[in-house]
């Protein structure tokens, strides 16, 4: 009985110990089993091997889901991140937990092309998708995506920069490059009464200055350029004497003010041949023959329709169609690729009566009143002339029409014939800069507004180069009458058109 009795509480010790190490390891269990369950979620947020990475010197910004960002591969400096809104294709099986994870934030760095940080305007911006997480390659194939369909082509990126460049605002600067011919070398094409080389003026300091464009670089003109732009192509200038000279300086700029015995007078295949009792023909033309390039000038001075009333009587009067536009246009507008119009200075009582202009409107002599005063007939002609050729682009899609805004005259103390003078022969003495942002010649601005022809805006740059006209030097002028509406050649013009060559 008494060993029994001892052998009692040792057995139940025992016992108590077993219990002991039951639930030790029934704990232990427990606990590794939490664990491993655990582990996925814990694992998951650890980096991939395969996810796209940062260096480290670029900050990263988190996505907005509810931001979608477009934006132009070309803008973004090497360090930017783009924004981009989330796939409609995302994997919506994730958990609530992996959604509400980091992996929210997803980041994808965009390296720019380094030529395109030249450029302030960049080609049209694509949409890009972010992949999300478990989907790293294709993030990568994504963002590789991205940066070819940025890339531009260098050639293309300077069409585009010409095109967005606003050349009106800017400022002159001096150039030893300058001028781009010999004022006493072009003597093909250019007419003495505008060569100021031939004439008593001694400063020539205007002819060095070149007009630097505000935030962007003008291409540099350079004849073999514009004939192989110009390829099988015919540049006309349809205007007034102003449209004549820029039409010269062209032709100086062309051939570099050289003789040029290759080139072809075609003035008969446009009609432009001296009219029986006429000192000249009603403009020139020339071809151009190693790129079959044409140049032509056209005069009309108010760009509308003018029609003798009596073709059998030399004096005659003309009717001044004010809602037609010259038939020359009328005739020749399919031959032709790149047009640039202009008017203005012909709109006085004294030019029309001089020339006996009859204003008509609707094949008759006009009885309108709004429109009898110049500025409203001039307004209206314009008006008519270029709705007119807007409606002919979409039949000649190879053609780009430009309407250039007038050119300034710098007469003082008077008009060219009550004493008015332009005396100053100091370049940029009345300033150098043009920032505005409107055009100086709203009804220019007006007329081509809504219509798909651009405006060759060159009023504003003129304006603050009073020196550059012929002035007192002019050797046909009457004594005391003054040339301050023409410009010396080289001179202004030949800016109006380098502008138009880098818009073509």
């Amino acid at each position: 009985m008494r060993l029994r009795m001892k052998g009692t509480p040792y057995k139940m010790r025992w016992r108590a110990k077993e219990l002991s190490l039951a639930l030790i390891i029934l704990v232990c269990t427990t606990i590794f089993i939490l664990t491993w369950d655990r582990s996925p979620t814990l694992t998951s947020t650890l980096p991939s091997k395969n996810q796209l990475q940062l260096s480290p010197d670029i900050k990263t910004v988190p996505v907005d889901p509810k931001t979608h960002v477009k934006e132009d591969i070309s803008t973004l400096t090497r360090s930017e991140t783009v924004n981009n809104k989330e796939g409609q294709h995302v994997d919506k099986t994730r958990s609530t937990n992996t959604a509400k994870s980091s992996s929210d934030f997803e980041e994808v760095t965009i390296q720019k092309k380094e030529a395109a940080a030249k450029h302030k305007h960049s080609p049209k911006r694509e949409e890009t998708n972010v992949i999300e997480s478990g989907s790293d390659s294709k993030l990568i194939a994504e963002t590789n995506n991205v940066i070819l369909r940025g890339n531009t082509s260098e050639q293309e990126e300077k069409s585009m920069e010409h095109q967005a460049c606003d050349y009106r605002k800017g400022k002159w600067v001096i150039d030893d490059r300058r001028p781009l011919y010999s004022g006493h070398g072009c003597k093909q094409w250019l007419a003495p009464m505008w060569a100021c080389h031939m004439m008593q003026r001694q400063d020539f300091a205007f002819e060095k200055l070149r007009w630097q464009p505000k935030d962007c670089e003008m291409e540099e003109f350079e004849g073999s350029k514009f004939l192989k732009r110009m390829k099988d192509k015919t540049l006309a200038f349809v205007g007034d004497s102003l449209g004549r000279q820029q039409f010269q300086s062209l032709m100086c700029m062309i051939t570099a003010g050289k003789n040029s015995p290759d080139v072809l007078d075609v003035g008969k295949d446009y009609g432009l041949v001296i009219p029986p009792g006429g000192k000249r023909p009603n403009g020139w033309a020339y071809q151009f023959p190693s790129t079959n390039t044409t140049v032509l000038y056209y005069w009309s001075s108010t760009l509308c329709d003018l029609e003798p009333l009596n073709i059998l009587n030399p004096q005659t009067e003309y009717a001044m169609h004010l809602d037609r536009p010259p038939a020359f246009l009328r005739d020749f507008l399919d031959r032709i690729d790149v047009l640039v119009l202009n008017s203005g200075h012909h709109w006085n009582r004294g030019k029309l009566k001089a020339n006996k202009w009859i204003m008509y409107v609707g094949g008759e002599p006009n009885t309108n009143r709004r429109i009898a005063d110049m500025g409203s007939a001039k307004n209206f002609t314009i008006h008519s002339t270029l709705k007119w050729l807007n409606s002919q682009l979409p039949k000649n899609p190879h053609l780009k029409a430009f309407y250039r805004s007038i050119s300034p005259r710098h007469f003082v103390n008077g008009d060219w014939n009550s004493g008015g003078s332009c005396n100053n022969t100091i370049p940029m003495s009345i300033g150098k800069e043009v920032l505005q942002e409107e055009s100086t010649d709203q009804s220019a601005a007006n007329a081509v507004r809504g219509t798909r022809i651009a405006l060759l805006d060159i009023t504003a740059l003129s304006q603050v180069r009073d020196e550059g006209h012929i002035s007192r030097f002019s050797l046909t002028a009457s004594p005391g009458v003054q040339d301050c509406l023409h410009w010396c050649l080289p001179g202004v013009p030949d800016t109006w058109n380098e502008i138009l060559f880098a818009l073509i």
